[in-house]
């Protein structure tokens, strides 16, 4: 007897379709790429000129199929390999849409976060998966789990280090962010000016302001096409992925680790940026 073509055609469809998801699968879960770039700041007069490099690591997503302690265990040790001076912590660190996954806890979630490593300390800002969490997170809670960790969670602050001074707002669309008085904060410490955001879009508040903006969220779309780019990206502005150079400001937005909703991508791998800042002149 012999088999209708449709038959086959249909087999071949599904295998393709089969090891398509199964290789979306694979890269969701493997390690990050790690990205590099140069950024040139205005250090303090008084401060030594010396480069330092910073870690941007944003959107962990703990929670399975594709996302394990272990993981995470293994990225943070490779990011602590590197020997930054600073580590820069993006916001959702939890995961509360993804069918078929593991759901763990504020501590679980944490504990592989305290491995960080650098001179400079490890600072956090929380994002928009931090507003409920199934366990009822809340950000009393969230702080003091990150300080028991030795991570600074920024809350519409400011912090020096070095010849750096950060500013960080908790996710720009849902965790009552404040811009104009985290940037107060920031001109009273004084220092080289980097803005550690979740979600991109708190550019819309910064004004003229000028310095280096770092954030997450956007997972790079998570899953792109070829000649079309990403699928969906969750914000306003058109910076979904990479570095951008605008009106004095250095954007740099990063895939993130882990995934959200599904666990799959496409053309969009895991990444972590090894940010190297140098003083002006």
């Amino acid at each position: 007897m012999r088999i209708p073509r449709w038959i086959w055609v249909g087999a071949l469809v599904g295998t393709a379709l089969a090891g398509l998801v199964g290789y979306m699968f694979w890269l969701a879960q493997s390690m990050p790429v790690i990205r590099t770039t140069e950024v040139i700041l205005l250090y303090p007069a008084d401060a030594p000129k010396t480069p330092l490099t910073i870690a941007l690591i944003t959107d962990t997503h703990l929670s399975g199929p594709d996302n394990s302690p272990e993981r995470l265990a293994r990225i943070f040790d490779q990011v602590n390999g590197m020997h930054p001076d600073l580590i820069l912590l993006g916001g959702d660190y939890v995961s509360r849409n993804k069918p078929f996954g593991k759901i763990y806890s504020n501590s679980e979630m944490i504990a592989p976060l305290a491995r960080l490593r650098a001179p400079m300390g490890v600072l956090a800002v929380l994002g928009n998966h931090e507003v409920s969490h199934r366990d009822g997170s809340s950000a009393p809670k969230l702080l003091q789990g990150f300080k028991n960790a030795g991570i600074r969670l920024l809350m519409n602050e400011a912090v020096r280090r070095g010849p750096l001074v950060i500013g960080g707002i908790p996710d720009f669309a849902k965790n009552a962010p404040d811009v104009p008085a985290t940037l107060r904060a920031m001109r009273a410490l004084g220092g080289a000016p980097i803005f550690l955001t979740h979600n991109v879009d708190a550019v819309t508040e910064l004004g003229g302001w000028r310095g280096l903006v770092v954030a997450g969220h956007s997972h790079c779309g998570q899953v792109a096409l070829p000649f079309y780019g990403p699928v969906y990206v969750p914000q306003k502005l058109p910076y979904a992925c990479g570095r951008y150079d605008v009106d004095g400001k250095t954007i740099i937005v990063s895939g993130g680790v882990g995934t959200s909703s599904v666990p799959l991508r496409l053309a969009a791998p895991p990444d972590v940026w090894m940010i190297r800042v140098r003083p002006a002149g």
